[in-house]
């Protein structure tokens, strides 16, 4: 499908099921389709991010990932009170990207153009930029400081690794780009190797585990991966905010997705998705199918082993790793704002 064709289905599905939501307040584009022309080619392995803005104090679950008229969009709602001020906007390292251009789809209270406007003005100033990337600092010490130990297993390993993660963004908002998530780090090795400092990717990789990974051993892990998501998008009864990723229509991106990346090469940087697809699958056996949680859950115990987090103790000497890692980090993503020449002031 190409990559207008796709937006044209996402604007039709907001119309015909979107816009009578008294709390509706308008909706843009998101993520890595944002600037793809019209007639570019969309992969498998890609969907469409819509934003709904909404009024809602107390917003149900995102409708997640659907195909609609042939086309996967991923549907998220984003609290109106998030976007009051165009100051708190270039301030998040997950909000401001989104305004960078102009992706509105819809806007019926002419709020959405302004913060456009305020936010592409000043997205590439230097102590807008300064601030998005201790955003994303503050937010791996914030979420690695008070781990819930009593949590099950599988949710504790993505309270460590989704901020480990995290670790890809700061690179990546210091250099002006796009916090994708998914092909994270892929994305933090092409800043690293742009601004001359691949001596920190090795780091970066050595703090999720998977530096010493080989091919054959993440492919072993994809295939455990794709028999398990099978197995979930099947028994997937409870509404979890993710489950729109554990899907029938969602596998091309979680499994089809992570099998390119380890066919191109990239397979440690395969990795995180692979390993946080896992957890989620089995958050939702241990709720809908505890006989096959129990049963597939040794093939999450070896990945988590193998990255060196295969107890509650490992993810805490893990955790602690991490945050010991991100003065080093900040320096780094200072020397790369210093040197961008699109930052501005």
């Amino acid at each position: 499908m190409k990559a207008g064709q796709a937006r044209s289905a996402a604007v039709r599905w907001i119309a015909e099921h979107a816009r009578d939501d008294p709390d509706y307040r308008g909706a843009y584009f998101g993520g890595s389709t944002v600037g793809l022309p019209d007639d570019a080619d969309l992969p498998p392995s890609s969907d469409v991010d819509v934003f709904l803005v909404t009024a809602a104090a107390d917003p149900p679950v995102k409708p997640g990932k659907f195909g609609y008229r042939g086309a996967l969009l991923e549907v998220s709602l984003q609290p109106w009170s998030q976007l009051a001020r165009a100051e708190d906007v270039l301030a998040s390292y997950h909000l401001a990207g989104n305004f960078r251009t102009d992706a509105i789809i819809d806007d019926p209270t002419g709020r959405l153009r302004e913060l456009h406007a305020r936010v592409s003005r000043d997205f590439a100033a230097r102590p807008w930029v300064r601030r998005r990337y201790e955003d994303a600092l503050r937010r791996i010490e914030t979420r690695l400081a008070a781990p819930d130990t009593s949590a099950p297993f599988h949710e504790q390993v993505n309270a460590w690794l989704f901020p480990t993660g995290v670790t890809c963004h700061v690179l990546l908002v210091a250099a002006l780009r796009n916090p994708t998530i998914r092909l994270r780090y892929p994305a933090a090795r092409e800043v690293l190797a742009d601004y001359g400092r691949m001596d920190l990717y090795a780091e970066l990789l050595g703090l999720l585990g998977c530096a010493h990974l080989t091919e054959r051993r993440v492919r072993h892990y994809l295939d455990a991966l794709a028999a398990t998501f099978d197995a979930t998008a099947e028994a997937a009864r409870t509404r979890f905010p993710f489950s729109g990723d554990l899907t029938p229509v969602a596998r091309p991106i979680a499994i089809g997705g992570s099998r390119a990346l380890v066919d191109r090469g990239d397979h440690r940087e395969a990795v995180f998705w692979i390993a946080a697809t896992f957890a989620r699958c089995h958050t939702v056996l241990a709720a809908d199918a505890p006989h096959l949680h129990e049963a597939r859950v040794p093939a999450f115990l070896a990945l988590a082993e193998d990255l060196g987090a295969g107890s509650t103790g490992d993810l805490l000497e893990r955790a602690a790793a991490v945050v010991r890692f991100l003065p080093r980090l900040r320096r780094t993503a200072e020397d790369v704002l210093a040197a961008n020449p699109d930052v501005t002031g």
